[in-house]
């Protein structure tokens, strides 16, 4: 099965991917997987990708679709494989839709996890980052026993800059903009499913396979 993830940040989309892949015992296959690996082997693609990111800037649709190509053109993805983080415009859509034709297959199905932005704004906002070992805690759902500190290594907790309310609101125009026009794409071509991702991780991941089973049958 070829399925691709999409979301809102702060929808849960790297936990369920892992989840969801390892049901389906297909590989999953994210953007920043993909970068961190070009990069980390210095292959053409990554230095040309490496070269955009220390200037700051974004790495061009070119690049990051032949990055992709290049990954899904390995053995493990050749019998299904999901996409999270790709593709992020209808322009990067309708190219992985090209590439799949290419290849004779397709895109199976599209699962869009739906949260409102209340709801992100409070998930992302209470998290707090260890400064010693990296944990991220948080403040309503996972609370360190000491405030302020880790209770695995002592470390300061601190909020990230993306996790401030101001920067997420900012995050979440930005995937309106870009990201939330693949809804109507996916939708007409009849590929799209909906998954409520409120409530505990394992409930949303029940449903979004109760889906799948649904489309498999």
């Amino acid at each position: 099965m070829r399925l691709v993830l999409v979301g809102p940040p702060g929808a849960g989309k790297g936990t369920q991917a892992e989840f969801i892949a390892s049901h389906l015992s297909v590989p999953k296959i994210s953007t920043g997987d993909i970068f961190r690996a070009n990069v980390s082997q210095g292959t053409p693609l990554g230095l040309e990708a490496k070269r955009y990111m220390d200037a700051g800037g974004l790495v061009p649709d070119e690049v990051t679709i032949n990055m992709v190509r290049g990954r899904l053109a390995e053995p493990d993805a050749a019998d299904g494989f999901l996409l999270d983080g790709f593709p992020r415009t209808v322009p990067q859509a309708v190219a992985l839709d090209k590439m799949l034709a290419d290849t004779g297959a397709n895109l199976d199905l599209v699962l869009e996890l739906i949260v409102d932005n209340d709801e992100v704004i409070r998930r992302l906002s209470g998290r707090r980052t260890c400064h010693g070992c990296g944990k991220i805690w948080h403040i309503e759902f996972d609370a360190s026993s000491r405030e302020g500190l880790c209770d695995r290594c002592g470390g300061e907790l601190y909020q990230r800059d993306d996790d401030k309310a101001e920067t997420i609101a900012e995050r979440l125009k930005v995937y309106a903009r870009d990201t939330a026009p693949l809804v109507d794409h996916y939708g007409a071509q009849g590929r799209l499913v909906g998954i409520d991702a409120t409530g505990p991780v394992e409930d949303v991941t029940e449903r979004a396979i109760n889906e799948l089973r649904s489309f498999s049958a």
